[in-house]
Parts: C-alpha cells; structure tokens; sequence
C-alpha cells in the first residue's frame, strides 16, 4: 500500500506495440508479427514535491512512460497508481477530475503549441476546459497572472507563438500546463530543444514554481548535467528496463551499474581532473530482437554467463539505492572506481 506522502506509484508497467508490416505482405512472404517492447516491467514511486528523473539513450522508453503516466498511451501490463487511485480502474467522469491535477509539457516548443491560437487561447483552453474561471474578465486576469509567473507580460496574450524565441515559447507551455492549477508536472525533455544558455534559464524557472506551489515533477531527459541540477532522485533507463534509481548525489559520486557509469563518463569533465573513464562501447540491441537475459551484457565489460543467460532483478544495495546488475549483488564491480 501507498504511504501518504506517495504521489505516482508505477509498478510493473509494460508497453508493446505492433509493428508488423501488413497482414497480406505478411502472408505472402510468411513473415510473423514484430512487437516492439517499448517499456518492458518498470516500476518506481515519487513522492510529493520531489523531481524524478528518468535518464538514458534515445529509444530506451523513457518518452513512453511519461506517455503511460499522463494516461496518453494505455499499459499493456502493470499498474499506474496516482494518489492512491489505479488510473485504469476509475470511471471516465473520475479520471476527468484526476487529469487536472497532472499535466504535461513536451519536448518540441515549436510544434506543442497551435500556430493558429493568440497565446490567451491557449493557455485559456485548460481554464475552459475544467471550469476553472467563471467570467471573461477573471480568465483574462488569470491568463495575465500565469504568463506573469513564466516571466512573460500580460500583453503577450494577444500575440501569436511564432513571435516569440524557443525559450518563451517553453514559457508558454509551462504556463499552459500550470493554467489548471496542477500538483504533478510530466516534463518530457522541456529543454533540449532550446540552447545552453536559455535551458539554465528554464530549469531555474522550474525550480521556482516547485519551491513556490510545492510541484512533483517527472522529469525526461538524456542529459545528465540537466538532471544534476533539477532532479532529486535519478532513474537510469535501458531498453525499456529501470536499471538503476538513486539519489542524485549517490548517482553522480557513487554509480553502482556500469551502464550508468558510462554514461557519467560521457559528461565532459572540464576540470581536467584526470580521473579514469569509462568508455561508451558497442551500440543499442535491435530492440525489436532484444539480448537475452541482462540486455546491457553485449556492452558490459563485467558480462559473464549468468548475466547472458538470467535477465537481473532490481534489488536494494547497501552503498546506494537500487541496482539491476549481476555484477553488482556478486560484487564483481569495484564501485569505488567511479567515486
């Protein structure tokens, strides 16, 4: 059962698509049905106010989950349990009520928001949409306060969002997405889109409206020195798999799988320090023919038999959160090689 201060609890959640080539071509060249397991078995909690990040290459099933979690895809398998309701199990008047309380912001600024709608509209819309304002004049004064909060004018309002850069357009989104008065934010790489320098600016304005209105968020990326500044726990993702969850210091000082090992190798060390890499070798498995047993043992320098052959439970570890790795529970891993 949940604890109280437990937001979003995902457990075992699996996702499959179909993504066979026509029936007749396969008929004729006798070819069976593809099914892509996008997110096979997660599971993790977060927790209210605090910023889960989930890491990992393009393709590992990170955009998925936050899909499954906004109720935007439906699991094949597994439970979505928002606030200790199973979101797969309410009525639809019931997850209406819910939805308010959780948005979404997506990745692309450009192609997220209607190039056809003055930005009042749409950050009006979610106003609207749940009853939230009563007359004319308090939506304008709400919409006015929003883009006040996202460090916009109120005279924006009236403008179209291809008059704005890429990071007021993010701004816009993120006053879209807190238009109807959220607790859970789904951030699906709201930077990564935008240069280096407007990115700090945007991660600092997200930290500001969490401090300020006690926000949860789920926060996507495949950047590492984003999550360091933002997140308060990190998820690492392989190929549709959790393989490791810990606090962000203890992922950052202490990373127990090698797969995350290398990818805090991949972060360029501009102090020079001098201290020993791991490489990124090899590439990612086909996942629609994926590894048997742990799928990171064709890339692992520490992959012996059992890790080929028996697929690795998430388990607790004593020195840092927790870790699916053979390697790691034999300790055949020296984690003090990566501190």
């Amino acid at each position: 059962m949940s604890s109280a201060k437990t937001l979003l609890e995902v457990c075992d959640v699996a996702k499959e698509f179909d993504v066979s080539r026509p029936w007749l071509n396969r008929v004729l060249e006798g070819q069976d049905k593809q099914i892509l397991k996008a997110v096979d078995g997660v599971s993790f909690t977060i927790n209210r106010g605090e910023t889960l990040a989930l890491v990992g290459e393009s393709g590992c099933g990170k955009s998925t989950v936050a899909r499954l979690v906004c109720g935007l895809y439906t699991p094949s398998r597994g439970s979505i349990v928002f606030d200790g309701v199973d979101m797969a199990k309410v009525a639809s008047d019931e997850l209406r009520g819910l939805r308010k309380r959780f948005q979404m912001i997506f990745q692309d600024p450009y192609a997220s928001l209607n190039p056809r709608w003055r930005v009042g509209k749409i950050i009006a819309e979610p106003i609207v949409s749940h009853g939230l304002a009563t007359t004319r004049a308090e939506l304008k004064a709400r919409v006015g306060q929003l883009l006040t909060q996202v460090g916009l004018s109120p005279l924006d309002a009236d403008k179209f969002p291809h008059e704005f850069s890429g990071g007021q357009r993010q701004r816009i989104s993120i006053a879209r997405a807190l238009s109807s008065n959220p607790e859970f934010l789904v951030c699906d790489e709201p930077t990564s889109a935008l240069d280096v320098s407007v990115q700090a600016q945007i991660l600092n304005l997200m930290k500001d409206l969490q401090r300020e209105f006690g926000l949860t968020y789920l926060f996507i990326s495949h950047n590492l020195a984003v999550v360091s500044h933002i997140a308060t726990r990190v998820g690492v993702m392989y190929l549709g798999r959790l393989v490791e969850i810990a606090d962000t210091r203890r992922i950052f000082t202490r990373p127990l799988h090698p797969y995350t090992q290398m990818l805090q190798s991949a972060i360029p060390d501009l102090k020079m320090t001098g201290k020993q890499r791991t490489p990124v070798a090899g590439e990612v498995p086909n996942p629609l023919n994926p590894p048997t047993g742990c799928a990171f043992h064709p890339r692992c320098p520490h992959a012996n038999e059992r890790c080929r052959r028996e697929r690795p439970n998430m388990i607790e570890h004593p020195e840092s959160g927790q870790v699916a790795c053979h390697a790691v529970e034999e300790g055949r891993i020296d984690i003090k090689i990566a501190a």
